[in-house]
C-alpha cells in the first residue's frame, strides 16, 4: 500500500498521529475533523495515499464508493438525522489543504461555521 512518510493523514493512518476514529477497516479510516465546519464534521480517508482525486484511476472506483456508502452510515450513527453535506476539495483551486485523498461528511443542525 502506497505511502507517503510527511503525509499527516498517512500518520493518522499509521497511528503516529492520534485521532478520534469514527470507523476503520482495511481500506478506510475515518475521523473527526480537528478544526470542523459543522456540529458532526468527519474525513473519510483511504489508507492508501492518493494525493488528491485527480490521483484516482477506474481501479479506484470501488474504494470510492465505498467512501460515498459510508457517509449516510456514519451520519446516521452520529446521530446526523435531517441531512448531510459531502465535500472533495481538489487541488490548490479546490482549496483542498492536506494532500490526501479526503472526503469531508458534515451535518447536524445550521447554521454551520462555514459553507
Amino acid at each position: 500500500m502506497n505511502h507517503d512518510p510527511d503525509c499527516i493523514f498517512c500518520k493518522i493512518v499509521e497511528g503516529k498521529i492520534p485521532s478520534k476514529k469514527a470507523y476503520e477497516d482495511p481500506e478506510l479510516l475515518a475521523f473527526h475533523d480537528i478544526n470542523p465546519w459543522a456540529p458532526v464534521h468527519v474525513l473519510i480517508i483511504p489508507k492508501e495515499h492518493l494525493a488528491t482525486h485527480y490521483d484516482v484511476r477506474p481501479e479506484h472506483d470501488a474504494l470510492l464508493g465505498r467512501m460515498l456508502g459510508l457517509a449516510p452510515r456514519l451520519m446516521r450513527e452520529l446521530g446526523v438525522v435531517n441531512g448531510f453535506r459531502t465535500l472533495i476539495n481538489t487541488g490548490p483551486d479546490g482549496r483542498q489543504e492536506v494532500q490526501h485523498l479526503h472526503m469531508h461528511v458534515m451535518g447536524g443542525p445550521r447554521p454551520w461555521a462555514k459553507g
